[in-house]
């Protein structure tokens, strides 16, 4: 793998920011934010979407334990209803950002839109988390939080097969929600479309 770069303006305090679950059917948007030092960096840092899941868990502890500051943000499925689920994965990036114990002077957003965060400058950069090191380390963080949290949820309504799919629209998630109805934690914004196209197959 190719090192990631360590920075997007020298001699700033940045914060990289990513989110995952914006995709799903069912569970919240997760956001998080990373600070890292200027010297961070390993071979498995990289977009949390090419990592296995051992790499990413590897990768969450040494993030935590070495990121100058980190932070989880979140936007629930009630929320992702009520404002979309592009707003609600701004909401749950600002959310992270807030947390931070240390306030950044630019936030590296990963994608190609954001909503400003009050008084920090920001640049949106399309497949960020495959470039920057510090959104990289955000994507990992964010996708280990929520696939952990889905876990945790499957315990509770393990006929959606979550602890596998994530909330994502697998074949046999979109069967069991037509089997069984909806979970408290499904978006509905969402599985009226689905619940549609599977009556009509």
């Amino acid at each position: 793998m190719r090192s990631l770069l360590p920075f997007y303006k020298a001699d700033s305090i940045e914060a990289g920011c990513d989110e995952a679950g914006r995709g799903c059917l069912a569970g919240p948007v997760v956001a998080a934010a990373v600070i890292l030092p200027v010297n961070f960096n390993n071979k498995w840092l990289n977009d949390s979407k090419k990592l296995t899941q051992k790499h990413r868990e590897d990768m969450r502890v040494l993030i935590e334990e070495n990121a100058i500051t980190w932070a989880i943000g979140m936007s629930s499925a009630e929320e992702i209803d009520q404002i979309n689920i592009l707003r609600a994965s701004f909401l749950a990036m600002h959310r992270a950002i807030a947390q931070l114990a240390l306030q950044p002077e630019m936030l590296l957003i990963d994608g190609n839109r954001f909503t400003k965060y009050p008084e920090i400058d920001h640049i949106c950069i399309v497949s960020g988390d495959a470039i920057y090191r510090s959104i990289a380390a955000a994507s990992i963080l964010a996708k280990t939080y929520r696939d952990n949290l889905m876990k945790d949820l499957d315990r509770d309504f393990p006929e959606y097969g979550w602890i596998n799919n994530k909330g994502y629209p697998t074949f046999y998630h979109k069967k069991a929600i037509a089997r069984i109805g909806l979970s408290p934690h499904h978006r509905l914004t969402f599985n009226s479309a689905i619940q549609t196209k599977l009556l009509l197959d």
